[in-house]
């Protein structure tokens, strides 16, 4: 199965996905800004790629608990620092994390291939511009609920794209764990995918170091989360999630290849 994003054709199904998180943020809930600078920011986003990652994901903007939104303007000011250094030295597809549409443009025409949109909405805007560049769409349900909302939701929203004339092959889902929902919510749908994944659609999932791994695993580092965070994507990939979005690639991937190779054996 492909996903397409502008030129890029990218394959999934047969293999688990890595996206790598790069934080160009002062205030990251995970890393506490250790990325931040421009030249932090690309030689981490070099690493990740050595360490195995299949597509890069940056984000400039913190949507930890209780943040504050920035402008978009101030939000491009830090990507704009990284991503053309950046893609001018790898060739895998490399997402922006915004949900601002002036943003999302200004990142596609610096190399961005893939618009990952955690806003939980239908910004026509922003359908406008994944419909003419052809880039992927991550799409996340943002609120409380469980699989029945979260399939509800898939089901509207890709219906929603069908008829603003953007191709499904474009388009990827995400269920949005800690966005809006409790914890028992969130094990729900980490522990349940097969109940709301829509088929022909990749689906990403992000629990890399959140408040629902810590409180199950019982570590309040989230720099610390790392096994906690293995069970929860092998969980998931069993289940049938096709990325994981994740920030030690090097080290959570060794669990995504187990769970690749284990899912080959569930009858």
């Amino acid at each position: 199965m492909i996903w397409k994003c502008k030129d890029k054709n990218i394959e999934y199904g047969s293999k688990i996905l890595v996206m790598g998180i790069v934080n160009v943020t002062p205030d990251s809930f995970s890393d506490g800004g250790k990325w931040y600078g421009a030249d932090n920011a690309v030689n981490h986003a070099l690493q990740l790629v050595d360490d195995g990652a299949d597509i890069l994901d940056f984000g400039a903007q913190s949507t930890r608990p209780g943040y504050t939104e920035i402008s978009p303007e101030e939000e491009w000011s830090r990507l704009e620092r990284v991503l053309p250094r950046v893609r001018e030295k790898i060739d895998i597809p490399i997402s922006v994390d915004t949900y601002f549409p002036q943003v999302a443009q200004k990142a596609i025409d610096a190399g961005a291939d893939i618009i990952n949109d955690v806003s939980g909405v239908f910004n026509e805007d922003m359908a406008q511009i994944v419909k003419d560049t052809g880039c992927g769409w991550v799409i996340m349900h943002n609120g409380s609920g469980g699989c029945k909302e979260v399939k509800t939701f898939f089901e509207d929203i890709t219906e929603k794209c069908r008829r603003f004339s953007i191709e499904s092959n474009q388009l990827c889902l995400d269920m949005g764990i800690g966005f809006g929902k409790d914890y028992e919510q969130n094990l729900e749908l980490i522990a349940n995918v097969p109940d709301y994944k829509i088929q022909g659609y990749p689906l990403l999932l992000g629990t890399s170091r959140k408040r629902v791994i810590g409180t199950s695993s019982g570590q309040s580092d989230p720099a610390q989360r790392v096994y906690g965070n293995i069970a929860a994507d092998t969980t998931a990939i069993l289940g049938g999630t096709d990325i994981i979005r994740i920030h030690d690639v090097k080290n959570e991937k060794q669990g995504i290849l187990t769970a690749q190779e284990l899912k080959k054996w569930i009858r």
